[in-house]
């Protein structure tokens, strides 16, 4: 676990909260990824680098807490084209804000293995409420937590200027991510 983490965990109060478990998540088996509409056509792009710093007994959702710690210069679509501007300020600013961050505030249980988790989502420096629905699904001794969720890209100024009409590219983008965990107590 990274410094950075560490002290994100202790920020947040993990360590007072008395949980019995903390996990660790496997990155080779581990995704972020969204999708934006250019001219209505879906383009794919993820975030290679990341952290993140989870606590979290399914059988106590309530007590747990997630955190993310995302590089923005890490995004990527796969042209050389979108790849080089989308660390600069008009779309992710990542000299002036090199990460994006969610912190949860609430996890809530919805049954069957499915979890809402309520917290705050900054990107270029606004922060917003955001419910990110999760799956959990365990197997060999290992959980995968999935899910998705949509965000508003001029919510977070992501695509300023010329780029801010949503006629070019709409503003709705759909976060997706896979993530793999050691550590999760049976649910």
């Amino acid at each position: 676990m990274t410094t950075f983490c560490s002290a994100l965990l202790l920020a947040a109060g993990i360590g007072a909260c008395g949980l019995a478990f903390a996990q660790k998540v496997d990155p080779a088996r581990s995704e972020i990824d969204f999708t934006a509409k250019e001219m209505g056509v879906g383009v794919d792009g993820k975030f290679t680098k990341w952290s993140a710093s989870i606590a979290f007994d399914p059988r106590k959702p309530e007590a747990g807490k997630v955190a993310f710690s995302i590089d923005t210069a890490s995004a990527t679509m796969g042209s050389k084209e979108a790849d080089d501007d989308l660390p600069r300020p008009t779309w992710f600013n990542a000299a002036k804000f090199p990460t994006a961050t969610f912190a949860s505030s609430a996890i809530k249980a919805k049954g069957a293995g499915r979890f809402d988790v309520a917290g705050k989502l900054t990107v270029k420096g606004t922060t917003r409420d955001v419910v990110v629905p999760i799956a959990l699904a365990q197997a060999g001794g290992g959980t995968t937590a999935t899910g998705q969720f949509t965000i508003r890209r001029t919510d977070f100024k992501v695509g300023e200027g010329e780029w801010s009409d949503t006629s070019a590219v709409a503003d709705d983008v759909q976060v997706r991510f896979r993530i793999a965990l050691t550590g999760v107590a049976p649910l």
